[in-house]
């Protein structure tokens, strides 16, 4: 069992490398998450420096407020349009107002500089959601989902570090305005790498107006979150742990500058600490590819409250960076392995709504933590402040009940098989029940170069969805042409009732999904622009092979 999963985790992690469009994807990210935390401790060093505690914490809710309100909105683009135009697009507004900012910060116009923050803030809420939508329609294998899952959440843990390093650096040798007008570069790098890709929505496209409106509505995600327990506990942790890393983010501001009695520039080192525990974490977390995630999502929750928890009694300077830089690592592990297992749990065309919601609920939990360390602090001073910040995790999780310990009930959702099939223009009009039916009974099949999937003359017994590598096909000899992700190959011999047409053979290393005849056609005959589709695509082929 232990070398089979080490396997399956090698498979994974390797196949990343070859999957050009998800390596774009997660490097836009890395740059996204730099941006995102630089310029958020640069505001709050630079609110702090002009009005203490109070004004910190008022800016950082101004900021998260409307971020909070219009996430639920915007991400339900990311189900019924390509998650390309929404990400790219928030890329781009996310560089306006951080551009906006460094102006207003140089003019010397402070409100100026909130009013823009706050647009780069809300710009923010459209990442996740795209994203989250995104991944999925780009990986081969469910496993190659939550390696890339893993692979970003280091990048964030890595991003995070790097930020505070970066914000400490530009603030001790240009001040706070520079940390915006740099990061405003690295944004519009982001929407470069991201805006050529293409990936179709996870909802159907031929959905009628009724269901359409449905599915379009912001309730729909909210009442599935409330339906389903599990689903509403993870949401109920992320956000849980959204509001302590809101807190946390002011809470370093007043450990360095207050408790430990450092210079400004050290809200960015302790924040780098943080990022740097979770940096080291991101190796731990390649196990979690192929294992069960409820243990390790309690176990990370614990282990974040617990360490914080520890900072409030006065370790000094290095005690509080080891500590920090363990809370860290289990707000790594506890992000990467909720959000993964809420991609396996979520309905394909809601994926954006769910992620929606949460960025929500999680911007609001910013906003939260954000006033409860003013307001912590001014009833019992910075050690309640921290203690009351370390026990959100543990009481959400005992508001879960017995639910926490069942967190991995249930069928897990085949996400990226029906993003594959979504994606194949055979079956891009077929009513969503019908489509996770199929991605349910999909089998994957590994290919070594040089392989031969189907040969010419055998009976045809099965259709094949192409997730990644390369396929040739060849008549009597005779080189036909060569399919890769997004192609399907052998249903002319399924659709005509005749012996395979041609030889199918692995160009390069490949994974295909399996489809038996039985269900193929019981899926293909039932629809009609299906069955259109079908024809279509088996004439055209066979037209070219005469």
């Amino acid at each position: 069992m232990g070398d089979d999963r080490s396997g399956r985790r090698r498979r994974a992690f390797g196949s990343l490398a070859g999957n050009t469009a998800l390596l774009r994807v997660l490097a836009a990210y890395l740059l996204f998450i730099l941006t995102e935390y630089a310029v958020w401790i640069a505001m709050l060093v630079f609110a702090y420096n002009r009005g203490g505690t109070a004004v910190a914490g008022l800016v950082a809710v101004a900021q998260l407020a409307p971020a909070a309100v219009v996430a639920p909105v915007a991400a339900s683009l990311a189900d019924r349009r390509s998650p390309v135009v929404m990400l790219a697009g928030g890329y781009l507004a996310q560089v306006a107002g951080m551009a906006a900012t460094a102006a207003a910060i140089g003019a010397g116009a402070p409100l100026a500089a909130y009013a823009a923050a706050v647009v780069a803030a809300t710009a923010v809420t459209a990442t996740r959601p795209a994203q989250s939508a995104l991944i999925p329609s780009l990986a081969a294998t469910p496993d190659q989902l939550t390696a890339a899952n893993v692979v970003a959440g280091w990048l964030e843990a890595a991003g995070a570090a790097a930020a505070g390093l970066l914000v400490g650096v530009l603030i001790s040798l240009a001040g706070v305005g520079s940390v915006f007008a740099v990061c405003a570069g690295l944004g519009l790098a982001a929407a470069l790498l991201v805006a050529g890709l293409r990936a179709q929505p996870l909802a159907a496209a031929g959905a009628n107006a009724a269901g359409d409106a449905e599915a379009g509505a912001i309730r729909e995600g909210l009442r599935l979150a409330v339906r389903e327990p599990r689903l509403r506990l993870m949401l109920a942790l992320l956000t849980a742990d959204a509001v302590v890393v809101g807190a946390l983010d002011l809470l370093v501001v007043i450990l360095a500058l207050t408790v430990l009695g450092r210079p400004p520039g050290w809200a960015g080192y302790l924040e780098f600490a943080f990022g740097a525990g979770a940096v080291l974490a991101a190796t731990v977390s390649a196990l979690l590819v192929g294992r069960r995630l409820g243990g390790p999502i309690l176990a990370a929750a614990l282990g974040f409250s617990g360490a914080l928890a520890a900072v409030a009694f006065g370790p000094g300077l290095a005690g509080t960076v080891i500590l920090l830089a363990a809370a860290g690592a289990g707000h790594l592990l506890l992000g990467v392995a909720t959000r993964t297992l809420l991609q396996r749990s979520v309905p394909p065309r809601l994926i954006g709504r769910i992620f929606g919601v949460l960025e929500g609920f999680s911007m609001a939990g910013l906003a939260v933590g954000a006033l409860l360390v003013p307001v912590l602090a001014h009833l019992g001073g910075s050690r309640l402040a921290v203690l009351g910040v370390a026990a959100v995790l543990p009481l959400a999780a005992v508001a879960g009940g017995r639910a926490v310990f069942r967190l991995d009930a249930g069928t897990a959702v085949p996400v990226v098989q029906i993003a594959l099939l979504r994606s194949l223009p055979l079956f891009a009009e077929l009513p969503a029940p019908a489509i996770e039916g199929l991605a349910a009974a999909l089998r994957p099949v590994r290919l070594e170069a040089g392989a031969v999937l189907i040969r010419q003359g055998d009976p045809g017994d099965a259709y094949f969805a192409i997730a990644a590598g390369e396929l040739d096909a060849e008549q009597d000899g005779h080189f036909l042409g060569r399919y890769g992700r997004g192609d399907g190959v052998g249903e002319i011999a399924l659709l005509r009732a005749v012996p395979r047409t041609a030889t199918v053979t692995a160009h390069t290393a490949a994974t295909v999904f399996q489809l038996d005849r039985d269900l193929f056609l019981t899926a293909v005959l039932g629809h009609a622009p299906t069955r259109r589709q079908a024809e279509g695509i088996a004439a055209t082929r066979l037209a070219t092979r005469s």
